[in-house]
């Protein structure tokens, strides 16, 4: 077994945990417009530090907070994030993700769904809840799941788990963490906050980049 095998292992054995648990935070309730974006340091896919304000500090940023690596969401907006990056980058934006996990696991995550932007993570979930980036609910994260997956019992994520496995995408980390997607100006300040609702509620790109653009704009 590899380094990596042994990361994600231990990652399966924390989605585990957690599922059975339930969320144990409050739902997003995400920085909105006018609200002064926290700066962190992280560390990227390579295991380097980086600031999120250098993301803004010549311009816009889109600052997207994932869901875990395993999440199936998460790959079809990476793929998404592949086909709109053009979009982005006419309108201004820098683009970032703040993700889970170890930087192993995320540059195995990049290349394989062939992220380009930088992927930096926060395995304490810190960043995540200084702009309020909590936990789905239930009937949020599993509505779309067979009935007894409510209850969210440890044979159900059991079952689960194995079966994800089999297909080469196991449910890792914390399964309850919501996703967001937040537009900041070179000020610092919130120009957009999007919470997702569930976790396919991906934001038309047209939102994020009219918000870009009056970023920019005088007296946007």
């Amino acid at each position: 077994m590899t380094d990596l095998d042994e990361l994600v292992r231990a990652a399966e054995a924390r989605w585990l945990a957690a599922f059975e648990s339930g969320p144990t935070e409050p739902p997003s309730r995400v920085l909105v417009r006018g609200d002064t974006a926290p700066d962190a340091e992280l560390v990227d896919s390579s295991g380097a530090p980086r600031r999120l304000s250098e993301f803004w500090a010549a311009g816009p940023a889109l600052v997207m907070f994932w869901r875990h690596f395993g999440c199936s969401c998460g790959m079809d907006r990476a793929h998404r994030l592949v086909e709109e990056l053009d979009d982005y980058h006419a309108a201004g934006l820098r683009v970032v993700i703040v993700g889970q996990g170890e930087p192993e696991r995320a540059a195995a995550y990049a290349s394989k769904h062939g992220i380009t932007v930088p992927l930096l993570v926060d395995p304490s979930a810190d960043v995540y809840r200084a702009y309020g980036v909590g936990h789905y609910q239930p009937e949020q994260a599993l509505f779309d799941a067979p009935a007894e997956y409510l209850a969210h019992s440890r044979e159900t994520g059991q079952s689960f788990l194995e079966a994800r496995r089999e297909q080469g995408r196991p449910p890792v980390d914390d399964p309850w963490r919501a996703a967001a997607e937040f537009v900041i100006d070179q000020a610092g300040i919130v120009r957009l906050g999007y919470s997702y609702q569930y976790c396919e509620d991906f934001p038309d790109p047209r939102v994020l980049t009219a918000a870009a653009r009056l970023a920019q704009s005088p007296g946007g």
